[in-house]
């Protein structure tokens, strides 16, 4: 898992040799931003799924300043946050709409989402913007519960799956160690 992440992100050396990052060169060359361990993989995902749910480009920015807060692994963290996009992202709002109403205790009125299909990308974000915004205290406080929650499980999913990743990876190894030393004791 890990040598499959390592050879998908970007590396040290091509953050180092941007031109548009090398102002910010000492900071995100911290090399916790870039080890991959258990903590940091789980907490780069933790960070990826909160500040996925951040409108627009401001994800990314989001997930950069989270990584540099929980020194966590930062390119894990920005691909992380690539589960929003054009078709996910009216369901979540819609999930979160529906989860803060509730908490709320209803009586919210849901307004449709603006159809892309008769407007220009610039017309159809600034008509997204306002239909967000004209959602409320509603969708504010679900888009809240709803990045904590897929925060805490991710983090929690990451942790577990790298530990039963290396569980398997012990039995393997004492598997072979068994089958080397019966093979030796019988040989001899």
């Amino acid at each position: 898992m890990r040598k499959l992440l390592k050879r998908v992100l970007p590396d040290h050396a091509s953050v180092h040799n941007n031109r548009w990052l090398r102002p910010l060169g000492s900071t995100l060359l911290h090399p916790s931003l870039w080890h991959l361990n258990r903590h940091s993989a789980a907490g780069a995902v933790a960070v990826g799924l909160f500040c996925g749910l951040i409108p627009g480009p401001f994800q990314m920015i989001g997930a950069a300043l989270g990584c540099v807060v929980f020194r966590v692994n930062l390119p894990l963290a920005l691909v992380t946050t690539l589960y929003t996009n054009p078709f996910t992202i009216v369901p979540l709002y819609l999930l979160a709409f529906t989860l803060g109403d509730w908490l709320l205790g209803g009586g919210s009125h849901f307004v449709a989402p603006p159809e892309i299909t008769t407007m220009a990308i610039t017309q159809w974000m600034s008509a997204m913007s306002a239909w967000v915004l004209g959602l409320g205290r509603p969708l504010l406080l679900g888009l809240l519960v709803l990045a904590n929650g897929l925060s805490v499980t991710g983090y929690l999913v990451v942790r577990g799956a790298w530990r039963l990743h290396l569980m398997h990876a012990w039995h393997t190894r004492q598997k072979k160690r068994r089958a080397r030393n019966d093979k030796g004791a019988t040989g001899t």
